[in-house]
């Protein structure tokens, strides 16, 4: 049963990558249907981190009143309308109003998706199961290239393939259960024993009833902004926003939204040409974020950004200094570089920041922790997606990576000075640290 309650909570995580993915193989098109400016081709990119950034402030609020389940439900439908409306657009202004509300649905979902994933998971396989939802955003950006190759010329068919998933997610999700620790907040004993005898606990249901139960019992019944930054809960508040902050940093959503503009850059003449490099990093994406779900409950989460935040400052590093040098066969090194960063990232920087973000906080602070960690997450997305092509103007390609390779090192003394091991621990262990006043970076692998 959690694999399936993954698979279609991931659905959601399909959708945020597709819709982000899309407009890489829609703006060609579309800079011929309608009159863009640089300035709202730039709006036009970032209404969906924009949007998203709004949907994470609601995302905790409504995930805690309604369920991580009603919140789902709600986010699928929005996918839905907001795609039917994309590709009607009439000009590029409503198109942009349409990528925003997609963004207040991939906010919306990004904040209770890992949190419904996590909530029901084993602890032994949280790990793998909530990377799927990064899994997920990776299929979905694939999909997206894949969509902007097949129909290079109809912009209006990549925006309206995304409907179909967003109803499968409202209507899948109308059937499943809400997390036994809701059920629980929410007084629903009967209903939480019954979750988790689904969850395939066994015997080990009324253990766990019991640990949710001297949970909330320990927590406040009201619960403010103000307690993401108490004494208690600081120390998990800091690891999840900085992961994320640093996360887009590294500079990935530059490269996802305007994968065809930096293979241009890079040396690759023909769109078509861009285009199939562009689906090669989709590629890529996917397998190693396959791998990352093999690896990411055995060798542990601090290992794994080590060797994400390292392996993509070296990349990074290495395409600057070959577009610096001018070389003649610099496609071939960025496109292999690109690879390697790709690889590094959705291996570790991708699918962590959700994962742990998921993990650390106090049940009573978790939807308002993730909420503020998104909202992080995707200020800065905009941030750097907006940007992105202005700095690329003024710096060129050497300086923007530069500038995200020096972001990846500092992720790696990051992780070495405050990020906890997680690995192999219930979420009830990890609160009854926090809240011990010992200090979270110290936690050490369970086995």
């Amino acid at each position: 049963m959690p694999y399936i309650v993954a698979i279609i909570a991931g659905l959601s995580g399909f959708l945020f990558g597709y819709d982000e993915g899309v407009i890489a193989g829609a703006l060609s098109s579309l800079r011929q249907a309608f009159i863009i400016s640089p300035w709202l081709e730039g709006c036009m990119t970032a209404a969906v981190p924009f949007g998203a950034l709004f949907g994470s402030l609601a995302g905790g609020w409504l995930a805690d009143r309604y369920g991580r389940r009603g919140a789902l439900i709600l986010a699928g439908t929005m996918f839905s309308i907001g795609a039917v409306v994309s590709s009607l657009a009439w000009d590029a202004a409503s198109l942009t109003a349409a990528r925003l509300a997609i963004g207040l649905a991939i906010g919306l979902a990004a904040v209770a998706a890992p949190l419904y994933i996590s909530e029901n998971a084993p602890a032994r396989h949280r790990g793998m199961l909530v990377s799927f939802y990064q899994l997920a955003i990776t299929l979905g950006i694939l999909g997206a290239y894949v969509a902007g190759y097949v129909f290079e010329s109809s912009w209006r068919t990549m925006f309206a393939i995304g409907m179909i998933p967003g109803a499968i997610l409202a209507i899948a999700m109308a059937a499943m259960h809400d997390t036994p620790r809701w059920l629980m907040l929410r007084g629903r004993e009967t209903e939480a024993h019954g979750a988790l005898v689904r969850n395939g606990l066994g015997a080990q249901v009324d253990a766990e009833l019991e640990g949710i139960r001297r949970s909330i019992a320990a927590t406040p019944a009201k619960v403010r902004w103000s307690a993401l930054f108490s004494r208690r809960v600081l120390p998990a508040t800091t690891v999840a926003v900085g992961l994320f902050v640093l996360q887009q940093l590294s500079g990935i959503n530059a490269v996802i939204y305007y994968a065809p503009l930096v293979f241009h850059e890079a040396g690759f003449g023909s769109h078509s040409a861009q285009l199939l490099a562009t689906i090669g990093i989709g590629v890529v994406n996917v397998a190693m974020t396959l791998v990352s779900m093999a690896l990411i409950d055995r060798i542990g989460r601090r290992r794994m950004l080590y060797i994400g935040f390292a392996g993509a400052a070296v990349s990074l590093a290495v395409i600057a200094s070959a577009a610096a040098s001018r070389l003649p066969w610099l496609n071939a090194v960025a496109f292999a570089s690109l690879l390697a960063y790709i690889a590094a990232f959705a291996i570790s920087i991708g699918p962590l920041p959700w994962l742990m973000m998921s993990e650390i906080f106090p049940i009573d602070v978790r939807p308002l922790g993730m909420g503020l960690a998104s909202i992080a997450n995707w200020a800065f997305n905009a941030l750097v997606v907006f940007a992105f092509p202005a700095l690329l103007g003024m710096m060129g390609l050497t300086g923007v990576f530069a500038g995200f390779a020096v972001a990846c090192l500092v992720g790696v003394a990051f992780t070495w000075a405050l990020v906890p091991e997680t690995t192999g621990a219930s979420l009830e262990d990890i609160e009854a640290r926090l809240t011990s006043g010992e200090r979270l970076r110290d936690m050490t692998r369970v086995a």
